[in-house]
């Protein structure tokens, strides 16, 4: 069973209607997946909660993400040097998408209960979290390595 549980949580793995949080429990979105094939690409429908998860974060992939309804805000870290500067933009409804680059250090705060489509490109196997001053990196299933 446990050799089941490894293929299905694999990278390899396409997952068809599938529902996760996105972004591991503490970040308020839940992902339903038309498709997740990490390899290649997924394509889902995301449900961002009010507010935000407290990380800054970059993703293992990159990202075209349509808003629906709802409006919110990302906030992205930039470093410069040996300090970090933030910067917002506000998403609400467009035809015009969100590219969201793998390196883009960023946390969204959602407005409202908000909902986007997104198309994802293939996964690397490493992503990172800004959190309280440190900077942990991350592999598949969320693990700390």
């Amino acid at each position: 069973m446990n050799l089941l549980k490894q293929i299905y949580h694999s990278k390899y793995f396409p997952r068809l209607f599938y529902t996760k949080p996105d972004g591991g429990n503490d970040s308020g979105v839940t992902a339903y997946f038309l498709i997740e094939w990490k390899i290649l690409f997924s394509i889902g429908i995301l449900k961002f909660n009010e507010g935000s998860r407290e990380a800054y974060h970059s993703h293992a992939f990159n990202a075209l993400t349509w808003w629906i309804c709802g409006m919110a805000t990302e906030s992205r870290l930039v470093e410069e040097h040996v300090w970090m500067r933030s910067s917002w933009t506000n998403y609400k409804r467009s035809w015009k998408p969100k590219h969201t680059t793998r390196d883009n250090l960023h946390k969204v705060v959602a407005h409202t209960k908000s909902w986007a489509f997104t198309i994802r490109g293939p996964w690397e196997d490493t992503w990172y979290e800004y959190k309280n001053g440190e900077k942990i990196t991350l592999t598949h299933r969320r693990k700390v390595i």
